[in-house]
């Protein structure tokens, strides 16, 4: 739950004239770890936004291309290749109708 700007000002004043980041907790019934994540950060009367913080590093046209020259490989191959997790893969991987490569190492019975 994102805190009121009006509230974040009146805590960042507290502190401001000198009181400390404890009582302020206490006064204002906030968390310690909140008063100092809004410190610390660059724009500390703006909330964080949630959801990924970075662009994807995973280009689709490289993953493609990749799928295409070595169509064998599983998806943890695939993400140590590119550097990125194994879901990104996935992901990748499901926009372009790419059903998930299965572990192949499993022995098939001969009958």
């Amino acid at each position: 739950m994102a805190y009121s700007t009006d509230l974040r000002k009146r805590i960042l004043a507290f502190i401001a004239t000198g009181g400390k980041k404890a009582e302020a907790a206490r006064r204002f019934s906030v968390d310690r770890s909140t008063i100092y994540r809004g410190l610390g950060a660059d724009t500390p009367l703006l909330p964080e936004k949630p959801g990924p913080k970075h662009m994807r590093c995973l280009d689709e046209g490289s993953l493609k291309k990749h799928v295409a020259d070595f169509p064998d490989l599983t998806q943890n191959e695939r993400a140590t290749h590119f550097g990125v997790s194994v879901s990104s893969i996935g992901y990748g991987l499901r926009k372009f109708g790419i059903p998930r490569k299965k572990n192949t190492r499993i022995q098939r019975a001969v009958c």
